[in-house]
């Protein structure tokens, strides 16, 4: 009688990592070839200098797979460090840069509980397509049998410390109305308290819990009903939420109200441009809002927008291509820090930005609003009947469908860089994007009134055939 042969995984990188639901596509089998692939890839160039730093966040079984990435290192002559402790990514991040090593972290991010993945770090950022292309033509290579003790070291002080020298936290002790942080069980979890020396800092979700509550560790309104409510009843100054790796920021205002990234992003790079004085151009991904490009403008600075994934921002900034990068999922960086989104840092600017300026985040929106419009934002996702292979093709499918006229408006540009994104009079937007790993699509719109944001979600909706 023969045996059914397991069929074989076929591992793609996306946006930021390969991930997989565990027992299903993240198993230890596949870790390992990952890990195999990395190693191969990476042995031979110079950047890595054979030393990796592997890290890992607090979902279930995370630091065994970690253990198992740093073991097949090791078997391949690397010199890994496993982290005593979850940290989060902008964690391995900073130290791949410091270090000269390849960081690799064990995390799903956002992810409901039941997925797990690998992020790749190298140079203090999210590795690039090119390499995450090469590591996947490096797959199912043989893996060295060799053993030996991993090293384990904690590094918690050496990120806290860097995030301090980024931003001034002594100022910040000085704030008098309450702050609100919800780690939303994930492995930032403690590490603001050390930060930040308020009076009367208060957190929410901090335990350890593999399952998140039951609720995806996603900083986005709907998700962060507690820390809402808690800071309309304590009056607080702010309310922030981290990701389950602790990489993105959910804001929210001392009136109590979701802040979108579409706002959120607008208020730091008038901040950093008009009193850190930085200069470049403003980069950021295609699903984000447009005052970020007003803002641009108005300061005689360059401004593009970018394929969605935190990695393109990352390279601009990298390069020295860009001096603010900004994402729609909650991500931001800037000349000064590492190209790379980190959820703790952006937290501590807006704080600083509140001591310095003598404003509330309510009336920091306030002051952008006045001066740059108002923007309604929202992100809608729907099933597919399946998953779209070719995102030209779907682009192209849609073009021809289109009036030159949306809801009275004309129709001012088409941008096909990732999806479909339309873009009206004024500015206002939808943004039609397929994932093209899932039967999924995410339609991103934006105007002046939450009325017509809607109206313009729902002709997304209708014009990609989604349910």
């Amino acid at each position: 009688m023969s045996v059914a042969k397991e069929a074989v995984v076929d591992i793609k990188f996306g946006t930021d990592g390969w991930r997989g639901v565990m027992a299903r596509d993240f198993t230890f089998d596949n870790v390992r070839r990952v890990a195999q692939a990395i190693a191969e890839h990476l042995k031979d160039k110079p950047r890595s200098h054979g030393r990796a730093i592997v890290g890992y966040d607090r979902r279930f079984q995370s630091e065994s797979f970690a253990l198992e990435i740093a073991r097949i290192l090791q078997r391949n002559k690397f010199k890994p460090i496993l982290m005593s402790e979850p940290l989060p990514t902008p964690a391995v991040s900073f130290l791949s840069a410091r270090e000269k090593a390849v960081g690799v972290m064990v995390t799903a991010s956002h992810n409901p509980p039941a997925y797990n993945g690998v992020k790749i770090k190298l140079e203090g950022r999210a590795a690039s397509e090119e390499t995450t292309r090469a590591v996947e033509a490096c797959l199912d290579r043989a893996v060295p049998i060799r053993d030996g003790e991993v090293e384990r070291k904690s590094f918690r002080k050496d990120y806290l410390n860097w995030l301090r020298s980024r931003v001034s936290c002594g100022p910040l002790a000085s704030i008098k109305r309450p702050i609100i942080v919800d780690y939303m069980h994930g492995c930032a979890a403690g590490l603001f308290e050390e930060l930040v020396r308020a009076k009367r800092l208060t957190t929410l979700r901090g335990r350890h819990d593999p399952l998140f509550g039951g609720v995806r560790p996603e900083p986005m309104e709907k998700n962060l009903g507690e820390l809402i409510s808690r800071v309309k009843k304590e009056k607080a100054l702010a309310g922030f939420a981290f990701d389950g790796d602790a990489d993105r920021i959910g804001v929210v205002d001392d009136l109590g109200r979701y802040l979108t990234p579409c706002q959120v992003f607008p208020i730091l790079a008038e901040y950093l441009i008009n009193a850190k004085k930085i200069k470049g151009k403003i980069v950021q991904s295609v699903s984000l809002g447009y005052l970020a490009g007003r803002i641009a403008k108005a300061n005689g600075l360059e401004f593009e927008e970018l394929p969605v994934g935190f990695k393109h921002v990352a390279e601009r900034l990298a390069l020295g291509q860009a001096a603010i990068g900004g994402e729609e999922s909650g991500g931001y960086a800037w000349k000064g820090s590492q190209p790379e989104r980190d959820g703790l840092l952006a937290a501590l600017l807006i704080l600083e930005i509140c001591v310095k300026t003598r404003k509330t985040p309510s009336q920091l929106w306030a002051d952008i609003e006045k001066k740059y419009g108002k923007s309604h934002f929202q992100r809608a996702d729907y099933r597919l009947y399946k998953p779209v292979v070719d995102k030209r093709a779907f682009a192209e499918k849609i073009k021809k469908r289109l009036p030159q006229k949306i809801l009275g408006s004309p129709v001012q540009q088409i941008i096909d860089i990732d999806g479909l994104k339309v873009i009206l009079q004024g500015d206002h937007w939808v943004l039609m994007r397929p994932s093209g790993t899932e039967p999924l699509l995410r339609v991103y719109a934006e105007s002046d009134s939450a009325k017509r944001t809607q109206e313009l979600l729902e002709l997304g909706r209708k014009w990609s055939g989604a349910s």
